[in-house]
């Protein structure tokens, strides 16, 4: 698991939020956000910037270059 899925994981489930209320509030749909749950997908970078902005997180948080 990329450390981009592990943490996309991570904060949905310390915000105690289903993939699919993330995807809705996203505009997204599930299937979207639930293979960049798995890796097998990958966000665009407005869909990128979007997570980093509903989880209030930097976008290097996501990817894995920084630990905050």
């Amino acid at each position: 698991m990329t450390a981009f899925a592990q943490r996309l994981k991570e904060l949905r489930t310390e915000n105690n939020l289903t993939q699919k209320q993330v995807a809705v509030r996203l505009g997204i749909r599930q299937q979207s956000y639930t293979r960049y749950e798995n890796g097998s997908g990958e966000p665009s970078l407005d869909t990128l910037i979007a997570i980093a902005r509903f989880y209030n997180v930097s976008v290097d948080y996501l990817l894995g270059l920084t630990d905050y």
